[in-house]
């Protein structure tokens, strides 16, 4: 039986929730609350989203939580790039990121 697990989509977000904790833990002991916690609830959004529509069980509320979940990666996005701006991200870091976002 397939589940949502089986999702190239649904694993690759999981993988990129682990590589934004794992930026966000450099940020500035003043983002902890701030700009780190929004990134992390993004990245978690999206594979959370991806499952939940999965489990509905009908197509239309399927691409509604895909469509929730493409928002979180836009959302996401955005906080990437505010973040390299304030210089929180290494570019190296930044490009890899966002690189593996659009694979």
């Amino acid at each position: 039986m397939r589940t949502y697990r089986n999702l190239i989509t649904w694993q690759k977000s999981i993988i990129l929730v682990d590589r934004v904790h794992q930026i966000t833990r450099n940020f500035p002991k003043i983002e902890k609350f701030g700009l780190a916690a929004q990134m992390q609830r993004a990245a978690t959004s999206i594979p959370s989203n991806i499952a939940e529509g999965y489990g509905r069980n009908a197509t239309k509320e399927y691409v509604r939580f895909l469509r929730i979940a493409l928002g979180s990666v836009y959302e996401l996005q955005t906080h990437i790039e505010i973040a390299h701006n304030l210089h929180y991200i290494v570019s190296g870091a930044y490009r890899n990121i966002l690189e593996k976002q659009r694979r």
